[in-house]
């Protein structure tokens, strides 16, 4: 046994002792009822036996048939018995499964209470599911198996003896090998469920750190080394569960030598055993024992010793012994703390930064008053074959430096429009143009020369004040962002961080902080055209104001999916999409001319 093993079965001995003697009452009825199986198997082979020896081959086939109805009670009160045996049972078994899942969750709490362990417990939902039925079940399997294999196999070798001594001489060998090859398996086989255990354990780990950190890791380029280590423990996870199907292959031939060679064993030597006065009633009371009694009881100890013994010993070791080391930091996912500003990103997303971007806009290079800023020419979308149509043959032409707002009901095809004029959305039909160039299908690299598309769920990661604000513009002076925290009235949160070299931890800002820094930082980009996807919802209508009065007074083209009146108000033009039809103006000529944004502006937020 190896030393984690020993160790594992010294910690759980004082439990299980403390657990089994609050039981006494159970246990004992338990026991009594496995004693009527015991009784059980020991009535059918003898009256198998001597219903041929007493009966058919002494010429009484009516004493035969009286043995053999004797056999027949006997199976039949097997039902009864088995009912007795599983009304006990849950005795045991369902107050084992309540202190397993009491255990799991004060330990649970206690690391999440203040001054637990550090960390999260990220194990403690396989420990209260998976793991505490693995323990039931294994665990009723095991008393199950055992009691009936003690008592049975004690009621088939005492038939075994009253038929002839000579019996027991030619069907102990063959099943101690059998046992002895199963019982060599059980250590390998439990470091193999271990191991299997704690690498299912350190994937999901690894998976919801991961799942947590997906916006960070791409962020902050990340993401092949993560990925590489997700590979490992897939790789871990899968050798482990080679080694454990190999092991429970030498264990099925060991229940294959156990399982027939007693039988084997026992034809081989039927003349040996009549010339040492074996009788046939007997020989046939034996094949019984063994067949319908001994045989079957082993072969399913040995399955549930095997499987459920080496499962239940891991599994009460990971919920009731002690608590595990903490991991190293190189087996989890780090949380991304860039040492330089990471690859800026134009739709905060997945696109490339300036440093690729000012190439992409010198190849550009266009007379910016000499074409529109945004144009779409009969653009149609949808989103399916026989989908509702979002979009409906739209034109638009957006001047360069103008300051356009977008409305319309909920789901009408506002963000869609955005994505459209960003480039990541491709329309059914049309074109969509940006500085006089399509946007669909062209290079990442190129579209984020032309474009910042800040969507409402504004996007920061773990670095600095700066890191976060220069994101877009990896040139920016100290100056310059100095000068963009004053225009939107940032400087409380950036005292509070600690100053541009102060340290952004993302879950500790609310929607609205992290809102200004998506902004701030679209400021700061070079691109000619933003895109505000109702990028101020969770601000203020005073900080709504102060935040687009600043991108207004930027350098180029403004585009807004308006969450208020008051955007609408400020913008030059405002797009009123309403699904039949689209219409274009100033604030004052929609009032007059779209019957929508009338209503629309009865409803709106000022």
């Amino acid at each position: 046994m190896t030393s984690a093993e020993a160790g594992a079965l010294r910690r759980l001995a004082p439990p299980a002792r403390r657990f089994l003697a609050h039981r006494k009452g159970v246990l004992v009825r338990l026991a009594l009822w496995s004693l009527a199986e015991s009784g059980q198997a020991f009535l059918v082979g003898h009256a198998v036996a001597r219903s041929v020896d007493e009966g058919f081959l002494a010429g009484d086939p009516r004493r035969g048939l009286l043995w053999l109805g004797v056999a027949l009670v006997a199976v039949l009160s097997g039902a009864r018995v088995v009912r007795g045996v599983f009304a006990q049972l849950a005795g045991v078994t369902e107050p084992l499964r309540d202190g397993l899942v009491r255990r799991a969750v004060d330990r649970s709490m206690a690391r999440a209470a203040p001054g637990g362990p550090a960390g999260t417990d990220r194990a403690a939902v396989s420990r209260l599911t998976n793991q505490v039925e693995i323990a039931r079940d294994s665990f009723a399997g095991l008393v199950l198996t055992l009691r009936s294999f003690v008592f049975t196999a004690a009621g088939a070798l005492l038939g075994l003896l009253s038929l002839h001594p000579a019996l027991l001489v030619v069907v102990l060998p063959p099943l101690a090998a059998g046992l002895a090859l199963f019982l060599v398996t059980l250590r390998p086989m439990a470091a193999a469920q271990r191991r299997a255990l704690a690498a299912d354990e350190a994937l999901g780990d690894h998976a919801a750190s991961v799942r947590a950190a997906l916006r960070d890791l791409a962020a902050c380029g990340t993401g092949p080394g993560v990925e590489r280590r997700g590979a490992d423990l897939v790789a871990d996870a899968a050798a482990a569960a080679r080694t454990l199907a190999g092991w429970a292959a030498v264990r099925t031939a060991a229940l294959g030598v156990a399982g027939h060679l007693p039988v084997l064993a026992l034809l081989v030597a039927v003349e040996w055993l009549r010339g040492h006065g074996v009788s046939v009633g007997a020989l046939l009371g034996a094949f019984t024992y063994l067949v319908q009694s001994l045989l079957p009881a082993l072969h399913t100890l040995m399955t549930a010793l095997g499987a459920a013994g080496s499962r239940l010993l891991v599994v009460l070791d990971r919920i009731l012994g002690p608590e595990p080391e903490p991991e190293p930091e190189t087996d989890r996912v780090p949380e991304p703390v860039p040492d330089r500003v990471p690859e800026p990103v134009s739709v905060l997303e997945s696109q490339p930064g300036p440093s690729t971007a000012s190439a992409s806009a010198a190849a550009f290079a266009v007379d910016m008053a000499a074409v529109p800023a945004v144009e779409l020419r009969a653009v149609t979308l949808s989103y399916g074959v026989r989908a509702e149509l979002v979009l409906d043959a739209l034109d638009l032409c957006v001047a360069p430096g103008e300051h356009l707002a977008v409305v319309g009901p909920s789901g009408i095809g506002k963000s869609t429009l955005t994505r459209l004029v960003a480039g990541t959305l491709a329309p059914s039909s049309g074109e969509v143009r940006v500085a006089g160039r399509p946007v669909t299908g062209r290079p990442a690299a190129e579209l984020a020369a032309l474009r910042v598309l800040v969507p409402q769920d504004a996007y920061v990661f773990s670095g600095t004040v700066g890191d976060n604000l220069a994101y877009l513009s990896t040139d920016a002076c100290r100056a310059e962002l100095d000068a963009a925290v004053g225009a939107f009235g940032l400087e409380p949160l950036v005292e509070r961080l600690g100053g541009l070299d102060g340290t952004v931890r993302p879950a500790e800002l609310s929607p609205g902080e992290r809102q200004l820094v998506a902004l701030v930082r679209a400021y700061l980009s070079p691109a000619p055209l933003l895109l505000l996807d109702e990028a101020t919802c969770h601000l203020d209508p005073a900080s709504e104001a102060r935040a687009e009065e600043a991108l207004a007074g930027r350098a180029g083209t403004l585009v807004v999916v308006a969450h208020r009146l008051s955007s609408a108000v400020r913008a030059d033009r405002t797009l009123v999409l309403d699904g039949v039809r689209a219409r274009c103006g100033t604030h004052a000529e929609l009032l007059d001319r779209s019957p929508l944004y009338r209503d629309l502006t009865g409803h709106w937020n000022s």
